[in-house]
């Protein structure tokens, strides 16, 4: 027993009082993910629906479905560097603050303009949240909790992909899709108010003790590059699959209810694997599971068009969730584990934005393809780009080995 009055005493009472906070911080982490992922992920099938209902063709489904990533590559490597300098509180609340808003102008305006500036405002969103969530999970983690946190991270943000979808889905059965987008606003004032009433615990920024410099010196790490080409490519065959699946199974008859449960089906899988994935990394190693997972998901776009059925289109998609619901996961802890001393928020800014890229372009090209030739083609294209991103992630010499996870032997190595 140490006297109470003593230093050391005194220094333990500090040292709890600061995990309790942190521990605290974590927590309420993961409450703003919940919702703010619950706008984020919903946004893409309420606002395709909504399109489709209004008479809106493939292209105009697609270009809406671009444009809530317009804003988010425009601003999300600032937005990331913004949180390097400022911290967490304020940037998650103008996002959430930017998301509700976005959702109420559809509610008062049904018209495919209101749509698009409802992606707009939605996109601020999807900027603000993501990259600083991430990176405030970063700085809360040591390196030896790092895969435990973004593994609970992930699982936090699937069940919310679950209960999104299948919630607006029912509700637009039910009480139209107005009724929708009133459920996705209550879901960022549920984020708007967290931050007001509990955002103190978050810590402050804490600037980067490494010189700064041009963010593009990160692009000088060829593992970096690679990467940045892997996570584009996850994210390409991710949210394709998740745009172009309600717009599949509207055109063979299915409601939204039908889609709602195929859509939670794959994300009911992407919860379950993200329990098993350090068991998984253990195994195969971070690389060599992410090349697993392209192969076998590029199987699975080539089932879709084969489906015409809401109970084969769910199984569909369940596998599938099983195959990729790991890959967000792991392609940012192998980014973290690459990112500067200091920085990690810039670190993700550079790899969402590449991402924004993709999920930008994807759905436009995509939907080009699509009023063109038909739904057939996409899934093709689709199934192609999955199959060069499984080539892509293989393990190089020296990584991606079973054991130790490969951004915790990079995190060693430049400490050495």
């Amino acid at each position: 027993m140490h006297d109470p009055g003593s230093p050391r005493a005194a220094r333990d009472a500090r040292r709890n009082a600061s995990d309790d906070t942190n521990r605290a911080a974590v927590r309420l982490t993961y409450a703003t993910a919940f919702f703010a992922f619950l706008l984020v992920n919903t946004a893409r099938v309420l606002l395709s629906l909504y399109a489709l209902s209004l008479g809106a063709d493939a292209f105009a489904v697609g270009t809406i479905g671009a444009m809530l990533y317009v804003l988010p590559l425009l601003l999300v490597w600032g937005v990331g560097m913004l949180f390097d300098r400022l911290g967490a509180r304020w940037l998650l609340l103008f996002g959430a603050v930017c998301g509700m808003l976005g959702m109420l102008v559809p509610y008062f305006v049904h018209s495919l303009p209101a749509l698009y500036a409802a992606a707009a405002l939605g996109g601020v969103a999807v900027a603000f949240s993501n990259v600083v969530l991430q990176g405030l999970l970063g700085n809360l983690s040591l390196p030896d909790e790092r895969t435990r946190n973004f593994s609970t991270f992930s699982m936090v943000v699937s069940v919310s992909s679950f209960s999104g979808p299948l919630l607006v889905g029912f509700t637009i059965d039910r009480l139209g899709h107005g009724a929708g987008c009133l459920v996705l606003a209550a879901a960022a004032s549920a984020c708007v108010l967290l931050m007001l009433l509990k955002g103190g615990v978050l810590p402050a920024a804490r600037p980067a003790r490494a010189p700064g410099g041009n963010p593009l010196k990160s692009l000088a790490d060829p593992g970096i590059r690679r990467m940045l080409a892997v996570s584009s490519l996850m994210q390409f065959g991710v949210d394709l699959f998740q745009f172009y699946l309600p717009i599949y199974g509207h055109g063979i008859g299915l409601s939204a209810s039908a889609i709602g449960v195929v859509l939670a089906a794959y994300a009911v899988a992407a919860l379950l694997v993200r329990f098993i994935m350090p068991w998984l990394i253990e195994r195969l190693g971070e690389e060599g599971l992410l090349s697993w997972a392209f192969f076998l998901g590029a199987v699975l776009f080539l089932a879709v068009p084969l489906s015409r059925s809401a109970p084969l289109l769910a199984l569909i998609a369940f596998l599938f969730g099983l195959c990729v619901g790991c890959g967000g996961p792991l392609t940012l802890m192998l980014m973290l584990g690459r990112s500067r001393a200091g920085r990690p928020g810039e670190t993700l800014g550079l790899r969402l934005t590449v991402n924004y890229l993709t999920r930008m372009a994807g759905p436009t090209l995509c939907g080009f393809v699509a009023s063109m030739a038909g739904l057939l083609p996409v899934f093709f294209l689709n199934a192609i780009m999955m199959f060069a991103g499984g080539l892509l992630a293989r393990p190089r010499s020296g990584a991606g080995t079973p054991g130790q996870p490969d951004s915790l032997k990079k995190q060693q190595s430049r400490a050495r």
